[in-house]
């Protein structure tokens, strides 16, 4: 018999980001008992690595800003394939979100009359991010923590959520481990809310840090919720490039928004060759005109450099391809030339980007307010994920399992706008932990659960009883340089088939691999048990993009490289069959409301 330590709460967060922090303060200010379970230390949530801002229609720098114009923005860059009643909610809550986090004590940026100052970002018709110079996320985290460590949560550290526990339909809790001593645990609970975050470790180069591993994702498939939109990866444009110990770190879009611009290596701002039609009547035809709006001309068009993310990463690509790339293969990111605008603009920069100066000093040793910076697109974030109830966020199919953040599907459609993942940690966090607990109010205490965890518990512990000639490592390694190739900015249906018939290959020796030594301070059995997710989301994503014949934000293929009419109209959902396979099924979504239809033509 495996031994574990039970712990009972009434609703269990997964997740200690932005999205689960909000969820635990709202859970536990409705009166329940809530704890929070964190694969990393309090603090060191993947959210601290978001820099630039967080999208909110508050109008505090033009006023011309409302919520209407961020909901046909967002719906836009999503092409039209988001859950509109949940960017209506976005847009609609997320300025109270970011007074709330004020008022809380976040230290934010101010306008000259002591507002919150607000930047322009990609996709955004107007300057929408409140910020805290390039450290928003690091702030938001530090202002929920300080505010939600007085509110009784239980926070178990360094722990890693193993299988989600059912009784009968419901969700029942959770099972994992603690990954100092591999001692194991179940949390039993009456609601579960998903923060987990992010896929990115399933590809080589990433912007992710190590906890990215798709547990979420994978966690709510096996548990029997549905996946939705999984084909739409984020490949973010613009990554470090060099040294190769730091490939793949984010340069944040803020940088673009402070008036940095893309060259290639002949000095040209190679982003005037390639803009969009629907972009055009928005977007500068000249240097100056993109200039003046970075300073702030209510009337100048946008720079090209905040075209979408996914554009602009493709619009790289094609740089490099066609050898015009830097020497360590991106292009060039530069900042400094705003000299010719700004007095004094060195120290501009260090204001207004201080983690980006520090990061190109330490770890390129590149000063930004004199030389440009290397950059080069990096997988960065998932539009697609657990498929949850808009309004309560509560999968449709597995009572009681909730997801909210990255983790969770809708709200961004096919591409997703930069700054609106902060504010969507904010207003679905908070949904999320509202209804977590009132429907943990309504149910009964979880019956006893032990044979399913002493199953779960032998399946964990599975790898020490295997030949450890094939190692975890070489199977995570290959998927990941396979993702990256196969799977990656440009995709091709014979390659997208190899790539499945590869992760097939791969999940028979994931099977099988082994490890050695005991179950303390064991990363190699971590990652033994981190494989399943892996290749759970990979296969997820390769299927959802083979069935995608079109090209649609974060989804190009090159040989369908036009958007599809008839591939708007529906989302793909995926679901586990009973016989263990991935099934895979097309949704129509819901007709629009006449009232946001009519904003959205109005918008145009």
């Amino acid at each position: 018999m495996a031994t574990f330590t039970t712990h009972e709460h009434d609703v269990l967060v997964i997740g200690a980001g932005g999205a689960g922090l909000r969820a635990a303060i709202e859970a536990s200010a409705a009166g329940v008992n809530v704890a929070v379970v964190t694969k990393s230390l309090l603090g060191k949530a993947h959210t601290v690595m978001a820099e630039g801002g967080m999208a909110a229609a508050m109008g505090n720098v033009d006023d011309r800003d409302n919520w209407k114009v961020h909901f046909a923005d967002t719906m836009r860059g999503g092409q039209y394939l988001n859950q509109w009643r949940m960017a209506e909610h976005h847009a609609k809550e997320a300025p109270d979100r970011v007074r709330e986090l004020e008022a809380w004590g976040a230290v934010f940026d101010r306008t000259k009359d002591g507002k919150i100052l607000q930047r322009n970002f990609g996709g955004h018709r107007y300057p929408r991010l409140a910020h805290v110079g390039d450290r928003t996320g690091l702030e938001m985290i530090r202002t929920l923590q300080d505010h939600g460590v007085h509110k009784g949560i239980t926070f178990y550290m360094e722990q890693t959520t193993f299988r989600l526990l059912k009784d009968g339909d419901r969700i029942a809790g959770a099972f994992g481990y603690d990954r100092e001593r591999g001692r194991f645990h179940a949390w039993k609970a009456k609601a579960v809310i998903l923060a987990t975050g992010g896929i990115g470790r399933a590809f080589k180069i990433t912007s992710n840090s190590w906890e990215y591993t798709g547990d979420g994702q994978s966690l709510a498939y096996h548990a029997g919720a549905e996946l939705l939109d999984m084909e739409f990866v984020q490949f973010h444009p613009t990554g470090m490039v060099w040294p190769p110990s730091v490939r793949g770190i984010l340069v944040t879009e803020g940088v673009r928004g402070e008036g940095g611009v893309l060259k290639n290596s002949e000095g040209k701002r190679f982003m005037f060759d390639d803009i969009p039609d629907n972009y055009k009547s928005s977007t500068a035809t000249d240097p100056e005109e993109g200039w003046r709006y970075v300073t702030g001309d209510k009337n100048a068009k946008r720079p090209p450099e905040l075209l979408t993310r996914d554009h602009v990463a493709r619009c790289i690509r094609r740089e490099v391809k066609a050898g015009r790339g830097s020497p360590h293969g991106g292009v060039f990111l530069d900042v400094a030339w705003i000299k010719e605008k700004i007095p004094n603009s060195q120290e501009h920069i260090k204001k207004k980007l201080p983690s980006m100066y520090h990061q190109f000093k330490a770890l390129a040793d590149i000063d930004i307010t004199t030389e440009p910076m290397e950059v080069g697109p990096t997988t960065h974030y998932m539009m697609g994920g657990v498929r949850v109830d808009p309004d309560s966020q509560m999968s449709p199919t597995v009572p009681g399992l909730f997801a909210a953040g990255e983790v969770a599907a809708g709200l961004h459609g096919a591409n997703r706008l930069g700054g609106n993942s902060l504010s969507d940690l904010l207003v679905f966090g908070k949904r999320a932990g509202e209804y977590a607990a009132k429907y943990a109010k309504d149910q009964k205490p979880v019956s006893h659960l032990e044979s399913e965890i002493e199953a779960i518990a032998k399946e964990a512990l599975a790898p020490f009883d295997r030949d450890p000639k094939e190692g975890p490592y070489q199977v995570q390694y290959e998927l990941q340089d396979m993702m990256q190739d196969l799977v990656g900015i440009v995709r091709v249906e014979d390659e997208m088939k190899q790539a499945l018939a590869g992760i097939a290959k791969l999940r028979e020796r994931a099977a099988v691999v082994g490890v050695t030594s005991h179950r303390e301070y064991n990363p190699g059995w971590h990652t033994a048990l981190d494989l399943d997710n892996l290749l759970t989301v990979s296969e997820a994503i390769t299927l959802s993009a083979i069935e995608r014949k079109e090209s649609r934000g974060g989804h190009f293929r090159d040989d369908f490289p036009a958007k599809d009419p008839e591939y708007g109209k529906f989302n793909i959902v995926l679901k586990k069959a009973a016989d263990g396979s991935m099934s895979l099924r097309r949704e129509t979504p819901p007709p629009m409301r006449e009232d946001l239809k009519a904003i959205v033509e109005e918008q145009k």
